[in-house]
């Protein structure tokens, strides 16, 4: 992999991966967080992905300020993908791991995903987690 992976944010809206086999995962992510989830943040736009490869082409091509990654894709989980990309892509944005369950937060760990949100999506516990991440990544408006 190059390093040309996404630096911190620049300017206008901020781009949201969101990787799941499944379409209506990624729509219920979408539809959860919406395209203003903090009043401190940029729009979001959204990039939606089904296969492994896709996600890498575009950590590894840059602009992406966080991916959201379903444990649960088959057949290349969003750990493992996560774990990955954490190894591969030099500044590797934030990266957000949907477990199949509360319990399964220590396998984000091994994955080294920098959040995790358990199944099924709740909209206000992904939206923290996702300010979270995205916060500090945006300077500060005078």
């Amino acid at each position: 992999m190059t390093d040309a992976a996404s630096a911190p944010h620049s300017p206008g809206k901020l781009k949201v991966l969101v990787y799941s086999d499944d379409a209506r995962v990624r729509e219920q992510v979408i539809l959860a967080l919406g395209r203003s989830v903090h009043p401190d943040l940029p729009e979001l736009s959204y990039v939606e992905v089904a296969t492994e490869p896709v996600v890498i082409q575009h950590l590894d091509a840059g602009g992406i300020d966080l991916a959201i990654l379903d444990g649960e894709a088959v057949p290349a989980g969003g750990m493992g993908v996560a774990k990955q990309l954490k190894d591969e892509i030099y500044r590797c944005p934030p990266l957000l791991v949907l477990t199949g369950r509360p319990q399964d937060a220590w396998l984000a760990t091994w994955s080294r995903a920098d959040a995790a949100v358990p199944h099924p999506i709740d909209p206000i516990q992904l939206a923290e987690a996702v300010v979270g991440l995205l916060l500090p990544r945006v300077p500060a408006q005078a």
